[in-house]
């Protein structure tokens, strides 16, 4: 029935990345490494992410015509990933900038680009690879309102996995397809209107669950995560690594929990295996170039 394990519906960007001692602050310069340009995006990070895991995947997705763009292309097939999903043209490929500090910890700044130009009428377009997929996964790097499409061309029986970043507000018919809503700290507060909901990811999590979806991932970094549903809730444990490059890590960790609930996994299940993905991948610098294989993931 379904030509697809994955599919991911959302952006592909370039990643141009620099080290720094330290972020700077407001009106401070900070002097960094080499650029580095890297292929990534949320959506594309996942594909290649699910892929180099032995999934079938695809990408709906829109890049430019332009080396940026044919960057990403070279790198989502070399990785496997289905582009026949990915629409050229429109607009410049997207692109992030990235500071990536000594921790191993980022901070980034998309300019959405041809992202911002994949819209409801591309995913009609797209009806048959989305209704030929187990498990369709999104991000909000492309507009909302194509996201609510993905929601409504969903095939009976398949599963959707929502990552709400950057985090924004929630229509209650994408949070009632969610299954599961992934969120970390920071989203999970802006998805129940604030910050003032305290402190413990238990009660974000029972919070997240009562506003509509059907189940909750809750990543708490160094910390694992935290997994609930109707059934109840429970902690995942951390993976010891000792981090270089956070980038692209929740990606993964996306990827593959969407991955393996597909392939019959429980919830907990699912999130341990996505977290020692992300453990393989914070240990390597860049994105897609940190994703392990499946062989990688059961060495660890």
């Amino acid at each position: 029935m379904y030509d697809y394990d994955l599919l991911v519906v959302g952006s592909a960007n370039a990643d141009l990345v620099i080290g720094v001692e330290r972020r700077p602050a407001a009106g401070e310069t900070v002097l960094g490494s080499d650029l580095a340009v890297h292929p990534g995006g949320k959506g594309a990070n996942q594909a290649v992410a699910a892929a180099r895991l032995e999934a079938r995947t695809a990408l709906l997705a829109r890049v430019g015509d332009d080396g940026h763009g044919r960057l990403l292309l070279d790198s989502l097939r070399a990785s496997g990933v289905d582009t026949g999903g990915v629409l050229v043209g429109g607009a410049p490929t997207g692109v992030a900038l990235i500071t990536v500090d000594p921790s191993g910890d980022n901070s980034i700044v998309v300019s959405p680009g041809a992202n911002g130009r994949l819209t409801p009428q591309d995913v009609r377009a797209a009806a048959r690879l989305v209704r030929t997929s187990r498990v369709v996964s999104a991000q909000l790097e492309i507009p909302l309102e194509t996201v609510v499409e993905v929601v409504r061309s969903l095939a009976p029986g398949s599963r959707f996995v929502l990552n709400p970043s950057p985090p924004r507000p929630l229509p209650a018919e994408v949070l009632a397809a969610c299954d599961p809503l992934i969120v970390n700290e920071h989203e999970a507060k802006v998805i129940l209107g604030g910050a003032e909901v305290g402190d413990d990811p238990g009660e974000w999590a029972r919070l997240l669950l009562a506003a509509g979806p059907r189940s909750v991932v809750v990543t708490l970094g160094a910390r694992g995560a935290l997994v609930a549903s109707a059934e109840g809730t429970g902690r995942i444990a951390p993976v010891r690594v000792d981090a270089v490059d956070t980038t692209g890590a929740g990606d993964s960790f996306t990827a593959a929990l969407a991955w393996r609930l597909g392939g019959g996994a429980s919830l907990a299940e699912a999130a341990a295996y996505a977290a020692r993905v992300g453990a393989v991948a914070v240990t390597r610098r860049g994105a897609q170039e940190s994703f392990p294989t499946a062989a990688e993931v059961e060495a660890l």
